[in-house]
């Protein structure tokens, strides 16, 4: 083996992981849907692909396995898994000869009924472990994503993976996560994408519980919401989702009336626009969803899934970057773009909504703060209203009187008011910033608590 290359989804927080196995050929570990960046990183080192590895059936993206498939290469998943589409199937203790190095599977169920890590090997010699969900930096992956009947039945069965199997291995044995900052599947959610074993058991919390019962309720205590799209994906991945092939398909152009026509008849509106360009003049109904690392992420929380897609972007946005986005959470139903964005669309007669951008100095009123849990705990202003993002649609905020909505920078909050626009709600306020930096201009102290 001569290297291991990470492959970083900041959006995601995951990381794939290329293996370089010395002949000219390389493992791709729990490859996303997009072949590229993995094409990409084996050609500069003059690799080819000859296998991918998938540890568990993903809740939070689409599989890469059968793209790289398509380009060649032998896909290794878990028996337990009843994938649909070629592979080879494991067991526990199966071992891959990769010509000079061996990849040795762990059954680690937890995370996932079927959940495998992989050991890297040279002769007896371990070189990685390949943790997927099991073992993450300062944490372990989450326990309820199957079913909330099975909830705790797979955290008694995390904590016996990670003490029976895990935890054996070298103090000194390189860990590598899939899971890591970011990542709605990590519980908690750490900084750090790559550790070791003996770091993890001199510093992880979760593993520091006395006994399996401490563990459980420590780990249960700590999981907070995520997406809904989650619930779809295992059985997508399951299955073996559509191949694209290294190149995504374009957006089709659509005008006004087109898309005038396809909101009619169901299709959502998402404006991918910097948020100081929607607050200026946006479609009425469309979704704030500025294009950035966390895309894919609120999209997928945002919009229901099955509804055609039509995307506002302006001129320099990357339109190949939208639709991988989307497609690597899943939405294939993407009916296409506006062509000549809100421009075309007031020069087709129809209007603009605007929402007004304030300086967190400025955020007054009623507040709405719709961070996530822990961040909101963290340091919120006095008497504001928290409710996260994703459970926004369903809170039933009375439409009278006026609303300033805060998150940590801006984009989350836009997100915010535009839902709260298709709700009925008319006098809205975005604040550019967070509460450190409301916090920073008064002088005035946060809260701490839920």
């Amino acid at each position: 083996m001569k290297d291991i290359v990470a492959i970083v989804d900041e959006g995601l927080g995951n990381s794939s992981y290329l293996v370089d196995l010395g002949d000219r050929r390389a493992l791709v570990i729990d490859p996303e849907r997009d072949p590229g960046p993995y094409l990409a990183a084996a050609e500069r080192r003059g690799l080819t692909v000859s296998f991918t590895a998938e540890t568990h059936l993903h809740a939070d993206f689409v599989s890469g396995s059968r793209e790289l498939a398509a380009q060649g290469a032998e896909v290794l998943a878990a028996a337990a898994g009843h994938c649909e589409f070629p592979h080879r199937g494991l067991f526990d203790g199966d071992e891959v000869d990769l010509d000079g190095l061996t990849l040795r599977t762990l059954a680690t169920p937890g995370h996932t009924p079927e959940h495998l890590s992989y050991v890297l090997l040279d002769g007896t010699t371990p070189l990685a472990l390949f943790s997927g969900g099991s073992l993450l930096v300062g944490a372990v992956a989450r326990t309820d994503l199957i079913a909330p009947d099975q909830t705790e039945d797979l955290a008694r069965q995390l904590w016996r993976s990670l003490h029976e199997r895990v935890l054996s291995l070298p103090d000194d044995l390189a860990v590598y996560p899939t899971h890591g900052a970011g990542s709605f599947c990590s519980a908690p959610a750490g900084g750090e994408r790559t550790t070791t074993i003996g770091r993890e058991k001199a510093a992880n919390p979760l593993l520091a519980a006395p006994d399996e019962d401490a563990f459980v309720k420590l780990l249960l205590g700590g999981l907070g919401s995520y997406p809904p799209y989650f619930a779809r994906l295992r059985e997508v991945n399951r299955r073996g989702p559509t191949v694209y092939g290294p190149i995504p398909p374009a957006l089709e152009q659509l005008d006004a009336a087109s898309v005038r026509r396809l909101v009619d008849a169901g299709a959502v509106i998402v404006d991918a626009r910097p948020i100081d360009a929607f607050a200026a003049g946006h479609i009425p109904g469309s979704l704030s969803i500025q294009l950035r690392d966390q895309f894919a992420t609120w999209l997928g929380w945002l919009v229901e899934d099955g509804r055609p897609i039509i995307f506002v972007l302006d001129p320099a946005q990357d339109r190949t970057d939208v639709v991988r986005q989307a497609l690597k959470v899943g939405y294939e139903r993407l009916a296409g773009q506006l062509e000549g964005g809100v421009d075309a669309w007031m020069e087709a007669g129809f209007e603009l909504n605007r929402i007004s951008l304030v300086p967190a100095a400025h955020a007054v009123g009623a507040i709405v703060d719709i961070r996530q849990e822990a961040e909101y705990a963290a340091g919120h202003l006095p008497g504001a209203l928290h409710i996260e993002l994703g459970a926004l649609p369903a809170a039933g905020i009375p439409t009278s009187g006026p609303l300033t909505v805060m998150c940590g920078h801006g984009e989350r909050a836009m997100s915010a008011a535009s839902l709260l626009e298709t709700q009925g709600h008319r006098d809205l306020a975005v604040v550019v910033g967070g509460p450190t930096d409301w916090a920073a201009a008064t002088g005035r102290l946060l809260e701490n608590g839920r």
